[in-house]
């Protein structure tokens, strides 16, 4: 049976002093409210893991990372290997975020590679997938999805990639206030999952979590969550407020 799961994406925000009292926040706030199955992962800038890994094991919640390069070690400046997250205590790793394919390059070649690293590691990827206003427009949402996942996982043997989560994030729904309607995140995720079916078989693909990303907030959580294929949710903007994360959070519960 798929996990019910809400991560946080910090992305770049927070200094230590702020980004302590949100981790020391939104656990304090979940010890109060939170429904027992959902898992609860939090992404913080890479300089934090240590301590998000910390505050988080001792709190019922996990923490995860931003990124991570496809190498092991060397002269690569900037980067952090699957190795140097593991060792911080992380689970988790956010990878093929459509801001890091804009602004860093990064296609699904590389994230495939990346995701393959981070399997190797006994890291959980969350793989990200979506398209662009233009592409949503031109009737080319699902080819784009299609070939984004096609290429990045569906290498994977049937034992791997069971361990991947999968994030539909509309490009165009990101950090802009718009959002796909439930219906539109439902026919996406069905489509992801049916994607996966061909591919893996029904017993394989039902066993996947596929979150939802796009200006998720506290008022449309519930009715996104509440969709047959919408197995939780990729949170940006609304992870950065502890109240506002844990609402999320308990949005299962509506």
């Amino acid at each position: 049976m798929r996990k019910k799961i809400v991560a946080g994406n910090w992305k770049m925000n927070k200094t230590f002093a702020e980004a302590e009292n949100l981790l020391f926040d939104i656990a304090d706030q979940l010890s109060t409210s939170r429904p027992s199955d959902v898992q609860v992962i939090v992404c913080p800038p890479s300089i934090y893991l240590e301590l998000a890994s910390d505050i988080a094991l001792q709190n019922d919640f996990l923490s995860g990372a931003q990124n991570m390069s496809q190498y092991d070690f060397g002269a690569y400046t900037g980067e952090i290997s699957a190795e140097m997250i593991k060792s911080a205590g992380v689970k988790y790793v956010i990878l093929g975020h459509s801001e890091r394919r804009t602004y860093f390059g990064e296609n699904d070649e590389i994230i495939a590679l990346k995701v393959k690293k981070a399997l190797s590691t006994d890291i959980t990827p969350i793989y990200c997938c979506g398209e662009v206003l233009s592409e949503r427009e031109e009737n080319r949402y699902f080819d784009v999805v299609s070939e984004q996942i096609t290429t990045a996982i569906c290498h994977l043997p049937e034992d791997e990639i069971r361990k991947v989560i999968i994030a539909y994030e509309p490009v165009w729904a990101i950090g802009t206030g718009k959002t796909a309607s439930p219906q539109q995140a439902q026919e996406m995720h069905a489509f992801i999952r049916n994607l996966l079916k061909s591919k893996y078989g029904n017993e394989v693909a039902e066993d996947i979590s596929i979150l939802y990303g796009g200006s998720c907030n506290p008022g449309n959580a519930a009715e996104l969550f509440a969709q047959p294929d919408v197995d939780g949710g990729l949170i940006g903007g609304a992870s950065l407020k502890a109240e506002d994360f844990v609402k999320i959070v308990n949005s299962f519960n509506k």
